[in-house]
């Protein structure tokens, strides 16, 4: 996979894609190349490392990017299972944070606001992708999930990442947002832009199509 590099403002170089590829057996959070001190080796707390990005340190903002990176990657690549594509949307994410940073008010913790923003830019791309293509995702796709996956592979078990990306886009993304990233139905509804009510009845077929697709 190649390394993609987003220059921020002139002033912050965010390096994506290396650290991504392969990345191995997943470490606790922030586990990924997390620097928290200063030089006299004093450890910062987020709030002040946001603080300092808000009054535009571009070294603040690149250690909250190797603290939230890899999460922010993997929300990405849940949502539209396209590495590459994946890999393009963090870039966007980070992009985006380093524009609407002072807009965060600490009235939450930073990876909350973060991973909101994410949420958000992805769904952006996926409308903005319908719009394009000129596809509308209906509901009768469901179905044809449900027949694709029993025919298919009919002597193996399918796991639960394949199962999940086979979704169609509309059930995968309210699948994810609130079995795996825990938004509430109102959130989610208010996130995709579809009534509360679709947002339970789509929930609700998608996991049993999942449950279907892993008992075959």
């Amino acid at each position: 996979m190649p390394s993609a590099t987003a220059t921020i403002s002139g002033e912050v170089s965010v390096h994506l894609g290396s650290q991504f590829a392969n990345p191995g057996p997943p470490g606790p959070p922030g586990a990924i190349a997390v620097d928290n001190t200063t030089d006299a080796g004093i450890e910062l707390r987020e709030t002040d490392v946001v603080r300092e990005a808000q009054e535009g340190s571009g070294e603040a903002f690149e250690r909250l990017y190797r603290r939230h990176g890899r999460r922010v990657y993997a929300l990405c690549l849940r949502m539209v299972s396209d590495p590459e594509r994946a890999e393009g949307l963090t870039q966007d994410v980070f992009v985006r944070a380093w524009n609407t940073i002072g807009s965060f008010q600490h009235r939450s913790a930073f990876g909350t606001w973060l991973h909101r923003l994410g949420v958000n830019v992805v769904l952006s791309d996926i409308r903005s992708e319908k719009r394009r293509s000129g596809r509308e995702v209906m509901s009768g796709n469901l179905d044809e999930f449900q027949r694709e996956a029993k025919g298919a592979m009919p002597d193996t078990r399918m796991d639960l990442e394949a199962a999940i990306a086979q979704l169609p886009p509309g059930a995968k993304q309210v699948l994810i947002l609130h079995d795996v990233e825990g938004f509430r139905y109102r959130e989610i509804a208010e996130l995709t832009g579809v009534a509360e009510g679709t947002v339970k009845s789509q929930l609700s077929r998608a996991r049993r199509l999942v449950r279907e697709a892993l008992e075959r």
